[in-house]
């Protein structure tokens, strides 16, 4: 064994040698592998316009739209929380619930008294509408029957379908800014008694406000068991001292009128001349206007 294994490590031929003879021919080098021809568009136009004729064709009918019906993201559209992209954006996460069912697909066709949760808010079908009315005298929030002086609704028919109300209350005396909407989480949202907007009252008093008065009123005061805080108090420039300038942040009248009925003050009139920074710049007494977008997004960030 060694003798052969010597041998072989010696000089002599090797007939598995891999070197190649050049005096060989080399092979044709390998054609390299080319990609899928281009489709022309013309081309590629037909073939997925036939590929849609077949989808369509194994896909079962819609079911016919009723009157009473609307899609889904445009009922959410018309809730005034986004557009119907964002909607349909939304329903395909599953954040949106039909009558406590979560729905995903997209066209889904709603009834107008369903129930539609959209990321955890009840909504309804009208689009949000904000209008501000510079409300006149003998015009009150009141419903009810039988009411001598009739109801601030009056003045903004015919500016909306929607079923919108005023937020805060009004008595036929007051006049001034009210804000009507339907948008039922902002009435809400400014007749907390924690809302932190501010609201400025003019006031017109039967007498002069004593000075000493108008300190104690700056300082805040109890009424019926609560705290008022009132956030300033002034005699209004130029006017008599019975025209007072009062600012705080509660949107019920009731409270600017116990505030000087407190010490013994008639109140004659009181105008609201600003409510949650928007005024009554040309908006003459007993017109209405349409918010802003801006004044939407002021509002509700307030």
């Amino acid at each position: 064994m060694n003798n052969k294994e010597g041998n072989n490590k010696g000089g002599g031929s090797r007939p598995n040698s891999s070197r190649s003879n050049s005096s060989k021919p080399k092979p044709p080098m390998a054609k390299r592998a080319q990609g899928p021809k281009k489709v022309k568009p013309a081309v590629k136009a037909a073939e997925e316009e036939k590929a849609e004729k077949i989808k369509k064709q194994n896909q079962a009918p819609k079911r016919q739209k009723a009157a009473d019906e609307i899609r889904l993201n445009k009922y959410i559209s018309n809730s005034g929380v986004c557009s119907r992209r964002d909607a349909d954006i939304y329903i395909q996460s599953g954040n949106v619930k039909v009558n406590g069912v979560p729905v995903t697909e997209m066209g889904y066709l709603v009834k107008l008294n369903d129930v539609v949760n959209f990321d955890g808010v009840t909504l309804t079908p009208e689009k949000k509408e904000y209008i501000l009315l510079n409300k006149p005298k003998n015009f009150t929030t009141a419903l009810d029957e039988g009411q001598e002086y009739r109801n601030v609704l009056e003045l903004v028919r015919g500016s909306t379908t929607a079923k919108i109300a005023p937020i805060g209350r009004m008595d036929k005396n007051t006049t001034g800014l009210l804000l009507f909407t339907n948008d039922t989480d902002m009435i809400r949202k400014f007749t907390l008694p924690s809302q932190k907007s501010s609201k400025i009252y003019q006031v017109s008093l039967d007498k002069n406000l004593k000075f000493e008065d108008l300190e104690k009123i700056s300082k805040g005061l109890v009424l019926d068991g609560h705290r008022v805080f009132v956030e300033e108090v002034s005699y209004i420039d130029n006017e008599p001292k019975s025209e007072i300038g009062l600012k705080l942040r509660s949107s019920n009248v009731k409270v600017v009128r116990a505030i000087f009925e407190h010490f013994s003050y008639d109140v004659l009139r009181i105008d609201r001349v600003s409510f949650a920074g928007l005024t009554k710049k040309n908006l003459p007494r007993g017109n209405w206007r349409f918010l802003t977008e801006q004044e939407i997004i002021n509002l509700k960030n307030v």
